[in-house]
């Protein structure tokens, strides 16, 4: 009897657990279900803030990317002004050591009892002057006749041509200098006054475009474009023209005016297509229209 009392309940557990598992699946498969649903939710929640964020760092990547094009350009118009001065020193050597050997030169021909290259022979023999006797008194000579003819201008000999020479280079290197050290105010006062004493200067261009640029470091919008304005206007054929129009681009962006800096911009690309300023125009130009 025990036997077959242990056999039926054995048949009747056996009978009853697969019902109990199959409820037990149904509520797992409907959590299952629920948090399928709950991170179906999140995930698209979280798309729709990954869109919205990368919207707004793809608009942050613009104004990111133009800062540090000019931060370049900053450190690209140092390097500008390091190379002139570089320049400017190369040129002040190669024109004192070419002084330098015309002077030796000179002094041995002295020596030697030769004359100056590109001199006269001196003279074999002098001459005694002639004496004449003296005139009869004539009339008094009328007072443009009796005025004195005015003295040619003499040619400046090499030497006072490169201390000419030199003493421009050196003020035109004050506003460099000044420039280098971040000073922008102190640079423009040095331009401006290398510009007054040297008019006809052969860096008066560059002054002026320098000039600029330290306005423009400074936030005066206003003066930074007056003075690219007016190296356009009074040198056209300036190697810095190019130079000078990305600068008034520069400007047009830093004061939210886009739509002027895309026309400066294609500007530059159609007058100077192959010049340097063409190139970093055409960068500009992607990076506004993104």
């Amino acid at each position: 009897m025990r036997l077959k009392a242990g056999i039926a309940a054995i048949l009747v557990a056996a009978a009853v657990t697969p019902a109990a598992a199959g409820i037990f699946d149904e509520d797992a498969r409907k959590e299952v279900a629920q948090l399928r649903a709950e991170i179906d939710k999140r995930i698209t929640d979280i798309d729709a803030r990954i869109g919205r964020l990368d919207d707004s760092v793809r608009n942050l990547g613009i104004i990111q990317l133009l800062n540090q094009i000019e931060q370049l350009n900053g450190e690209i118009a140092k390097l500008r002004g390091q190379i002139e001065v570089l320049a400017n020193q190369n040129d002040q050597l190669a024109k004192r050591q070419k002084d330098f050997y015309l002077d030796i030169d000179t002094r041995l021909r002295k020596l030697e009892g030769l004359p100056p290259e590109g001199g006269a022979a001196p003279a074999a023999a002098v001459v005694p002057p002639v004496v004449t006797p003296p005139a009869t008194p004539a009339a008094a000579p009328t007072p443009a006749a009796s005025a004195p003819a005015a003295p040619a201008a003499k040619p400046l000999t090499p030497q006072q041509a490169a201390a000419l020479k030199k003493k421009e280079e050196d003020a035109y290197d004050v506003g460099s200098n000044a420039f280098k050290r971040n000073d922008f105010a102190a640079a423009i006062r040095a331009f401006q006054i290398y510009m007054t004493d040297y008019p006809a200067g052969s860096l008066v261009a560059n002054a002026q475009y320098w000039i600029g640029i330290s306005h423009r470091n400074l936030k005066d919008y206003v003066a930074a474009r007056a003075a690219q304005d007016a190296l356009l206007k009074n040198f056209p054929d300036s190697p810095k023209a190019p130079d000078a129009m990305l600068e008034i681009a520069n400007v047009q962006i830093e004061t939210a005016d886009l739509g002027a800096a895309r026309n400066t911009l294609e500007d530059i690309i159609a007058r100077y297509p192959m010049s340097d300023a063409a190139a970093k125009a055409r960068m500009r130009l992607a990076a506004l229209r993104r």
